[in-house]
């Protein structure tokens, strides 16, 4: 459907490669979900500031941003700790992150990545625990390879302003073929984000200014909000023959200086107070092994990876009591892994059927160095405290094996799938006497399994059927931490069971000439739902909870939580003339945590009903003009914590609808200019749940110019053994 469609339409200035993969999950065997991508093209038009920003405009995504260096996307209502995120197959997901929105998609340079594909629903089968509310895989920027040429350099240079945060960023990069066999790419990036200028202030229903966040004079520029970020990667593929190849490659992401700016000031405190993040860094390495290895799998990915996660964070009290006091945190994780993911040839089962079976295996070992420091300025006193946000020396094990198969039948109109996981996970963690932290020693045995059907009614209109049982084992952020949770602070539970998610869905797709849709409509139940209660009293040696508003702390609920709702993508081309549009409802509600017996409430932070269009217009090949529409409905279905969030104002988040121009020009496949006016009208929104509010009126300009290819990358190389399943559905001599 919409993935094949956009696969096809990233052969663009900027598009290193073609899509080059060697694992289950992209096409294939997650052909029959709701998925789509985010190619190298769409980036370029959008211009997004993040790699989050730049799923704004995918059915069934909201991005959430609780600071202007942070986001976190919502698939089907669900985030963080209940969403997966992958780089190329990688997992990215460590045991320190958080329930609710977290900032770490946002750590993934979306100027380094070739396309962004995201499913929605339940996926525990094939990518383990968390993959309740879906996946987001960021697939990298691949090396050029052109077949018959020996050494070849091909560099190229990207600049990019935005006006209303002052950002200006620049990217340096190098194509090289080596030999026949040795390819690489390196790139380096930098950019300088300043203060964000919003269309103005968003009010409540009381008609008063929301708490959060806090203005300049002109009331349109944030406190709160700018950082630095620098990033750099490097790729290296040696080409072990026509269907394999060993992969090398390192990313580096480094943030400095990013306000979390509901608390930078927080409400009703002075506006020298802040929760300041020093530096969010990312280190992810790995080696690859992908392609056919005969008998053990025709499409395969085995993998050695090491990511490390580091946060440094000060809160600065300098004003609030007669010592100016300092809190400093700083968490350090690391996590090796191991993946083994594999696809068999297609075997024959009857006449005119034949089947295939996904399968694999994956580990993930993350250990915990969490310290934090009380300093006291005036002084010149720094003291260690006896606990950080995590219990230094924690460590966190996961994984488990699986299985997918798929069947075809009556000539490929009929698809069916099902398959399976068994895993676990282990949590240990030490005690802390001086600050009452019992020990954790924790084990869970993780089951899930999935199965859907897939029918071609006629050569453009298939109807797909899913049902899926996935689950999230309690991790140590929920099992050990201590932190602070919007306008509270949250304290540990080590006695949390895990999460069970159980998703039922329907979609139908039509696939015409010039037009392309597809609408789904879902439904998901949550058994033993972790959320917060409001707690009386804090636990022993945490001064940040004695200054915070309300105490927090994770419990399992009684009863299911529910999410329910429908989405719909279309798509649409006619001469120079292209049609994109989106649209996603989503209701839930659950059990109340204080009364489980009660009347059910709205689940927190689900997503406003909402939507976006697209329209594109070629005057000639080399130049194009566009604008979008991005729109939401008011959202007052708002949880008992909702109600105490400063980044929600007062009765809900008003709806909004937001209006951008494009305009870009291509010549020779050399140079790129893209310009988007965003914010046309200066209108003032805010995306539900989030901190700041959305830009003003402003101008994206990004300039691109280096040297290409004149050849297409080899991007066969291992598409006949990736997928030795089409994507289509065949009736003879029509495809669908």
């Amino acid at each position: 459907g919409f993935v094949a469609a956009s696969a096809r339409a990233e052969n663009t200035v900027s598009e290193e490669s073609v899509v080059i993969r060697a694992h289950p999950g992209e096409g294939g065997p997650e052909s029959g979900r709701a998925k789509t991508r985010v190619s190298r093209r769409d980036m370029d038009e959008r211009l997004p500031r993040s790699a989050p920003d730049a799923l704004r405009y995918e059915p069934g995504v909201f991005v959430q941003q609780t600071g202007h260096g942070q986001a976190s996307p919502f698939l089907r209502g669900r985030t963080g700790q209940q969403t997966v995120m992958l780089f190329d197959g990688i997992r990215l997901n460590t045991s320190t992150y958080r329930q609710g929105p977290n900032q770490y998609f946002f750590t993934v340079d979306a100027r380094s990545v070739r396309a962004i594909e995201t499913t929605r629903g339940g996926a525990s089968t094939l990518y383990g625990s968390d993959a309740i509310g879906g996946v987001i895989e960021a697939l990298p920027l691949e090396p050029s390879y052109q077949e018959g040429a020996g050494f070849l350099l091909r560099p190229r240079t990207m600049l990019r302003y935005a006006s209303a945060d002052a950002a200006f960023g620049q990217r340096v990069q190098v194509d090289a073929q080596l030999s026949e066999r040795l390819q690489g790419v390196m790139g380096a990036g930098y950019q300088r984000v300043g203060r964000l200028r919003s269309g103005g202030i968003i009010r409540g229903a009381d008609g008063q200014p929301a708490l959060v966040p806090r203005f300049e004079e002109d009331e349109k520029t944030q406190l709160g909000t700018g950082y630095q970020e620098v990033t750099g990667d490097g790729r290296l593929v040696y080409r072990l023959g026509s269907d394999t190849r060993l992969v090398g490659a390192v990313y580096v992401y480094r943030q400095y200086d990013a306000p979390r700016t509901d608390q930078c000031p927080p409400p009703g405190a002075l506006r020298d107070v802040c929760l300041n993040v020093d530096e969010q860094f990312r280190t992810l390495g790995y080696v690859a092994l992908q392609g056919d290895l005969g008998a053990v799998g025709r499409a395969s990915q085995l993998a050695l990876s090491f990511q490390r996660q580091h946060e440094r964070r000060t809160l600065r009290r300098p004003s609030s009591i007669s010592i100016r006091l300092n809190n400093i945190g700083r968490d350090d994780v690391n996590t090796y892994g191991i993946t083994a993911k594999l696809g068999s040839r297609p075997v024959p089962l009857a006449p005119g059927a034949e089947g295939r079976l996904d399968y694999g295996v994956d580990l993930y070992h993350d250990t915990v160095d969490s310290v934090a420091f009380e300093q006291f300025v005036d002084l010149g006193i720094t003291r260690r405290q006896s606990r950080g946000q995590y219990l230094n020396g924690s460590f966190y094990t996961q994984g488990g094996g699986f299985f997918r198969g798929e069947a075809t039948m009556l000539r490929r109109r009929l698809m069916a799938r099902a398959g399976g996981r068994v895993g676990g996970a282990r949590a240990r963690a030490p005690g802390d006497p001086e600050s009452g932290t019992s020990a954790v020693a924790q084990s869970y045995l993780l089951l899930a399994s999935t199965a859907g059907v897939e029918v071609a009614m006629t050569p453009w209109l298939s109807v797909l059927g899913n049902i899926d049982r996935s689950i999230r084992a309690p991790n140590l952020d929920d099992l050990t931490a201590r932190q602070q949770a919007g306008p509270g602070f949250q304290y540990e539970n080590p006695e949390l069971r895990p999460e069970i998610g159980t998703t039922a869905e329907v979609g139908v797709r039509f696939d015409g000439a010039q037009i392309s849709a597809e609408v789904w409509a879902f439904r998901s139940l949550l058994e033993s739902a972790i959320t917060r209660v409001i707690r009386g009293t804090c636990p022993k040696n945490t001064s940040q909870c004695s200054s915070s508003w309300y105490v927090y702390q994770l419990i399992n609920v009684p009863g299911l939580s529910e999410l329910r709702g429908i989405e719909g993508a279309l798509k649409g081309k006619l001469e120079r003339w292209s049609l994109r549009a989106s649209f996603a409802a989503t209701r839930g509600d659950g059990p109340n945590p204080v009364d489980p017996r009660g009347e059910r409430i709205p689940l927190s932070r689900v997503p406003p009903v909402n939507g976006t269009v697209e329209l594109r217009h070629d005057l000639r090949r080399e130049v194009y003009l566009g604008g979008s529409l991005r729109w939401a409905l008011r959202q007052d279905r708002l949880a008992i914590t909702d109600r105490s969030d400063a980044r929600i104002p007062l009765g809900g988040t008003p709806g909004f609808a937001v209006i951008d121009a494009r305009a870009g020009l291509r010549l020779k496949r050399e140079f790129l200019a893209s310009l988007v006016i965003e914010n046309f009208m200066d209108t003032p929104y805010r995306i539900h749940g989030s901190s700041i509010n959305g830009p003003g009126r402003g101008v994206l300009l990004q300039i691109e110019s280096g040297l290409l290819p004149t050849k297409k990358p080899d991007h066969e190389i291992l598409h006949r053994s990736l997928h030795p399943l089409p994507n289509t559905l065949d009736f003879g001599p029509l495809r669908l």
